[in-house]
């Protein structure tokens, strides 16, 4: 027996009613006019620490409206939510300030890849042992640069002075004006640190520097409740291990703050134009303008009109010549 043909009308159609709602979307976003300030802490996998304005410590997640773009200590933030920092509570960052500042650097001096490392920081301390694990100038030069590059200060915070004597590793920057501090260690008492607390009080400071060379015990004798864990150096390699997994900020007593960060092991400079470098020394900078077009100002670049000038700069000049073709030829290494 042939099959029946079901015929269909309108009637027999169901439409299932829209799970989004009827009404369009807008792309207005909130003006989020109540948005509570504050300054980014610590990032820990996604939460943020956030400490507003107010001086409360508030635990927060990224409003999805901020896209991909990553979020690093010592950015100024506004947040919305629950910002009483009661425990089990969690805010939303709404809204990144614009930064004054940006300390990067690239994993290798090949690579076109930049990491911000800290936001808003005025001032880099490069922290380097003068023994165990041994100084290593390259490291400082580069962070040196970074600085220069990023608009930032640099000091050099010298540790372990009560093992090795400061005044030759000095010597290597008796042209540049950097000032410098040294502490050391006696009987597990940091020693030299009102100096240090000279160069900080009312500052935003990073402190960077390899891995081993005290920079917690630094911080944790700056900052008596900052408990940072302290590693010790191997004895076959001559290097530390790492200790700090994140940055962190923390204020300091006197007022100000210090922004610690892992232990390193290379600083790249990709990001960093060697143009912009040289303006850094205003005085070298304003002589070579009579350099020919394309001139790389290094040692062996011919007619440099810094080789004519030298002759008669004194000794303060060669210093700072010799300084900045140091660091000049610190960061084009990678272009080799």
């Amino acid at each position: 027996m042939p099959r029946r043909r079901q015929h269909y009308t309108e009637e027999d159609v169901r439409v299932r009613p829209s799970r989004r709602g009827t009404r369009p979307r807008s792309k207005q976003r909130p003006d989020h006019a109540d948005a509570v300030a504050g300054l980014l802490t610590a990032v820990d996998r996604g939460r943020y620490h956030v400490l507003t304005d107010a001086g409360t410590p508030v635990l927060a997640i990224k409003a999805r409206e901020l896209g991909r773009g990553a979020l690093v200590v010592g950015d100024r933030v506004d947040l919305v939510g629950d910002v009483s920092g009661a425990e089990g509570t969690l805010a939303r960052v709404v809204r990144v300030h614009e930064r004054n500042t940006v300390l990067r650097r690239s994993a290798e001096d090949s690579e076109s890849h930049q990491r911000v490392i800290v936001a808003n920081a005025d001032q880099l301390v490069i922290v380097t042992a003068l023994a165990d694990p041994e100084p290593r100038p390259r490291m400082v030069d580069r962070c040196m640069v970074a600085a220069f590059d990023a608009g930032m200060d640099a000091l050099l915070c010298l540790t372990k002075a009560d093992l090795a004597p400061p005044e030759p590793f000095l010597q290597r920057y008796a042209g540049l004006d950097v000032p410098a501090v040294t502490t050391r260690q006696t009987e597990g008492v940091v020693r030299g640190l009102a100096d240090v607390r000279e160069h900080l009080v009312g500052r935003m400071s990073v402190l960077v520097g390899h891995s081993g060379v005290g920079k917690s015990t630094l911080v944790n004798a700056l900052v008596p409740d900052a408990g940072r864990a302290i590693g010790v150096v191997n004895v076959v390699t001559g290097r530390g291990r790492h200790t700090s997994s994140s940055a962190v900020a923390l204020a300091l007593p006197e007022g100000g703050w210090i922004i610690d960060t892992p232990g390193v092991r290379s600083f790249g400079l990709a990001h960093v134009d060697p143009d912009r470098f040289l303006a850094a020394f205003t005085d070298l900078a304003e002589v070579a303008r009579d350099c020919p077009r394309g001139c790389t100002h290094a040692d062996d670049a011919p007619d440099c009109a810094l080789d004519e000038w030298v002759t008669g700069a004194g000794p303060v000049g060669r210093a700072r010549l010799e300084s900045f073709r140091r660091l000049l030829a610190s960061r084009l290494a990678g272009d080799d």
